[in-house]
């Protein structure tokens, strides 16, 4: 094999080792494992399909509610009908006033959770994401293992053969 092949490789080998480590990768890779270890629980079919009851059976409805109790202002007649229990509702007004807002902005969470159970899973099921880095580095080091044997060690194995003419 010619010399000038294994420079690439030692090059390629070298970048490998060093490109991960550069860009940060094993701190990357290890907050992706702790994120993904965090999730598990979460993003487990049960646990996101008890997320959802919750959002659908419960806040949802209480949207409605919470409409009606923050639109008496305006509505004279819920206005009479709730004026005993203004004592009681007059703390959680603004509360109320947010909960069509809240609803809003969960209701986009709720929906990627359960379309995301099955891709969740396939992530989850790859190996720990902290090995990433060494799919690169364990290559690299031997591209440039490799390369460099042949590059350092190749001259001492050949045998140069130079004729030297005799005088006739």
């Amino acid at each position: 094999m010619e010399r000038k092949v294994l420079w690439p490789i030692l090059v390629i080998g070298l970048a490998l080792v060093v490109v991960p480590f550069a860009m940060g990768m094993p701190g990357k890779t290890a907050a992706g494992q702790r994120m993904l270890n965090d999730f598990h629980p979460l993003m487990q079919a049960a646990s996101v399909q008890k997320t959802a009851d919750y959002y659908n059976n419960v806040f949802t409805p209480l949207g409605a509610v919470s409409t009606q109790f923050t639109n008496a202002a305006t509505d004279p007649q819920m206005a009479q009908q709730l004026k005993p229990l203004m004592p009681m509702l007059t703390p959680v007004m603004p509360i109320f006033a947010q909960v069509p807002a809240g609803l809003a902005h969960y209701k986009p969470l709720v929906s990627t959770m359960q379309a995301n159970v099955n891709d969740y899973a396939s992530v989850d099921s790859l190996p720990n994401f902290r090995l990433f880095t060494w799919f690169f580095v364990i290559p690299g080091i031997l591209l440039m293992l490799l390369s460099g044997y042949g590059l350092w060690h190749e001259g001492a194995l050949k045998l140069h053969h130079h004729a030297h003419p005799t005088p006739a």
